[in-house]
């Protein structure tokens, strides 16, 4: 498949735009798609929607943006504000940094701070079961196995049997 805009080169990027509820398919080559990145990020770029997003979030109080703008990470140097126009923290401490004004950034964002983690649609999983509540039976024969692998032979024959007498008892 060709490129959908110069027509040339081979298609390895497909792109999927959705705006005003049409859907149109993208397939472009790699230089057409690069362009096509520049040319989102400089209409819309990632540091702008975090700077706007971040000015609805957490409204300081009287002086207070003076005080988010002199908040700086002891580690990498940078400041909120500098974040602000970036859109990208400097090291793993600016989060403990800027914790205060991130949590509602985050919040406002996702809808939560807190990750909970994602299922597929549709599918269903049991529970895993906790050892407690697992058959006796099932942990010898996860016991008999490790002791196997670790070529405690004499504890896999006592584990064995064990099992083989819960076996008959069933």
């Amino acid at each position: 498949m060709l490129c959908d805009l110069c027509g040339k080169n081979q298609a390895t990027v497909h792109l999927t735009e959705i705006v005003d509820d049409q859907m149109t398919e993208l397939h472009l080559c790699e230089e057409c798609a690069r362009q096509k990145s520049e040319q989102m990020e400089q209409q819309f770029g990632l540091s702008d929607l975090l700077a706007g997003m971040a000015e609805f979030t957490n409204k300081p109080a009287q002086g207070g943006k003076e005080l988010m703008s002199a908040v700086k990470c002891k580690r990498c140097g940078l400041t909120f504000a500098d974040f602000k126009k970036i859109g990208r923290l400097g090291c793993s401490e600016c989060y403990n940094t800027f914790r205060q004004y991130l949590v509602p950034l985050l919040k406002r964002i996702h809808g939560s701070n807190i990750h909970v983690g994602k299922k597929p649609a549709g599918q269903v999983t049991a529970e895993p079961r906790k050892e407690k509540e697992a058959d006796p039976l099932s942990l010898l024969r996860q016991k008999l196995q490790k002791a196997i692998e670790a070529e405690e032979f004499e504890e896999a024959a006592r584990l064995r049997d064990q099992i083989r007498q819960m076996e008959k008892k069933e």
